[in-house]
């Protein structure tokens, strides 16, 4: 029973340890979504880490809203289906040693 209560936590850490990795490869991983005008920088963590919004834009703040909005959304789009196809990555990594079912 205790080695069974082992090997679960020592594949809960190892678990720990991968997403901890897969977090730190993520925040490496930049998003530039927009236009020379208007940009907006992210990580795969859906991290913003940069907005440019040149000054031709400060004019109209409506479209700026509109286009600022757009840019997120299309940023945070593509971060989410890296972030995605990372968590399948390390889950079928993980996958061969969760034989804790059986």
């Amino acid at each position: 029973m205790f080695g069974n209560l082992k090997d679960m936590m020592g594949k809960l850490q190892e678990a720990q340890a991968q997403s901890k990795k897969m977090k730190e490869r993520l925040a490496e991983v930049q998003i530039k979504e927009g236009d020379n005008d208007l940009w907006v920088l992210i990580n795969a963590n859906r991290e913003v880490k940069d907005i440019h919004i040149d000054d031709s834009l400060m004019q109209d703040s409506e479209e700026l809203s509109d286009r600022l909005v757009l840019c997120l959304n299309k940023a945070l789009d593509k971060a989410a289906q890296i972030h995605e196809q990372e968590m399948q990555s390390v889950a079928k990594d993980m996958m061969p040693g969760l034989d804790m079912f059986k």
